[in-house]
């Protein structure tokens, strides 16, 4: 704790961002660099809380009170140095984290809690700037080699790790570039992939090898991998959507948010997106062809179904795109301004919350429930059909009852379906390793990480399910950890 009466003193500052009239016009990154008095600020209010529930909230166990002290004192070589030590991304982190330390913050108790986010970001920003961060290659090697299958936040934590304990790590990828959902999930405006590319070039350095367009089951077989490395890693992330079962589904017009967001990311890259075929696999135009339909929100009144981050994702893309209107449907009610007396502290605050996306304009439309779709003669789909319901709360769980007399009807020219995952693609990968499933339907493990096949380890979305970042990293690092000491003992 650098300023004990600091967390009195100042007040919680929102990092600076560009104005929205400049920013929907490119898709270049929507904050700024914190100013370092500011900053210093910021770090001073961390307050001598004693037991620091901010270690609770983050699942990888940052320490935080540490390096908000070192920013506090100006000694940022020693603060990346502490956040290195839990965390392999804290760019990644510090961009697209939802901050659940930030909601154990003990100040959040009775006021706004500490930027740990902010704080982050700007550590691991200024150590790149300096020149702190370089490769460093393991000086002895075991030669055991382990096969990661996905390069998304799991896979890539894992690697890293592995490489680390001197293992020689090969990381698979379908897609054309390396990265996942990084790549190709999350807008440019939220992190730019010079961030992506910045690290992986670090890790190339460092030893590890990546290999794209390699789908395991089609362009290398299971058996080759069985048969080539001493442990394979599964971390190929929760990618199955969760559909939207109306009537009017098979209108064109109507995509997966991911359809959508991995078009304009492709475009960002320089790509053709409306040939180019990756990750994940869009609808095809065609018999067989590789051609696949090109989707803009151009002129077009845009309806978002799901309110989740995905959702928020499509809402500026949506934007800089030039929509001429655009709504985001939510089911659930609309959350309250403050913490409700059901979600104490240091619960995660169920609270209403405005993302860049949203301050950028667009409708949020809670408790509805979408009923059918209807398009014009050509097939497209011009009309969204729904109604309001009320949420109904029976032995703990919820059900969503319409309320009469409140349909209503919305034009869309652009229907994206931001509905979340329901767990990962039941993949050839899957059949052919001959792995078992848990009744969530996501790869079922052991508490050493270990799938039922020996030597086949599972981390991230694809055994845990939807999740967060953090979450995927933090997973990565822990089936790292099983897969050496299973290394060691072989």
């Amino acid at each position: 704790m650098g300023k004990p009466t600091g967390f009195i003193e100042f007040s919680r500052g929102k990092p600076p961002s560009r104005p929205v009239t400049e920013r929907i016009g490119d898709y270049r990154h929507v904050y700024q660099a914190y100013p370092i008095e500011d900053l210093t600020r910021q770090a001073a209010r961390c307050m001598d809380c004693g037991i620091p529930f901010c270690h609770q909230g983050c699942p990888l166990g940052n320490l935080i009170p540490d390096w908000n002290d070192l920013v506090y004192k100006n000694n940022w070589r020693a603060a990346i140095e502490r956040l290195h030590q839990t965390n392999n991304f804290p760019e990644f982190t510090g961009l697209l984290c939802p901050a659940p330390c930030e909601g154990s913050c003990v100040l959040g108790i009775n006021k706004d809690p500490v930027t740990i986010k902010s704080i982050e970001l700007s550590i691991v920003d200024r150590a790149f700037a300096e020149g702190w961060i370089v490769p460093e290659p393991p000086v002895t090697r075991t030669w055991k080699k382990v096969a990661v299958i996905g390069s998304g936040p799991a896979g890539l934590a894992a690697a890293a790790q592995l490489n680390r304990a001197g293992h020689s790590v090969t990381v698979f990828e379908k897609s054309d570039r390396v990265g996942g959902l990084l790549r190709y999930g999350i807008p440019e405006f939220k992190m730019e992939k010079r961030v992506l590319d910045r690290r992986l070039d670090l890790m190339t350095a460092e030893g590890v090898a990546f290999r794209t367009r390699m789908n395991v089951g089609d362009d290398v077989s299971a058996e080759d991998l069985r048969r080539d490395f001493d442990a394979i890693l599964l971390a190929g992330g929760a990618g199955h959507p969760r559909d939207l079962n109306v009537p009017g589904r098979q209108l064109r017009g109507v995509h997966f948010a991911m359809e959508f967001l991995t078009q304009q990311n492709r475009r960002c890259q320089g790509d053709d997106a409306n040939v180019e075929s990756g990750f994940p696999v869009p609808r095809s135009l065609g018999e067989g062809g590789s051609r696949i339909e090109p989707i803009t929100a151009a002129g077009k009144h845009v309806i978002i179904i799901g309110g989740g981050d995905t959702g928020a994702d499509c809402l500026g893309t949506v934007h800089r795109q030039g929509a001429a209107s655009v709504s985001q449907l939510e089911l659930l009610p609309t959350p309250p301004k403050q913490r409700a007396d059901d979600n104490p502290w240091p619960l995660w605050p169920n609270i209403f919350r405005t993302s860049s996306a949203h301050e950028e304009g667009g409708d949020r439309v809670y408790a509805v429930a979408t009923t059918e779709l209807t398009g014009d003669a050509s097939g497209h789909v011009r009309t969204l059909h729904g109604h309001k319901v009320s949420r109904v709360v029976t032995n703990g769980r919820s059900s969503f009852e319409p309320l009469p007399g409140s349909e209503f009807e919305m034009k869309a020219d652009l229907v994206l379906l931001a509905m979340g995952f329901v767990g990962p693609e039941k993949s050839r990968m899957l059949t052919d390793l001959d792995v078992h499933l848990n009744d969530r339907g996501t790869v079922a493990r052991d508490e050493q990480w270990m799938t039922n096949v020996p030597g086949v380890f599972a981390a991230g979305d694809m055994q845990r399910g939807q999740s967060l970042i953090v979450w995927a990293i933090d997973d990565g690092r822990r089936a790292a950890a099983a897969i050496d000491q299973f290394l060691s003992a072989s």
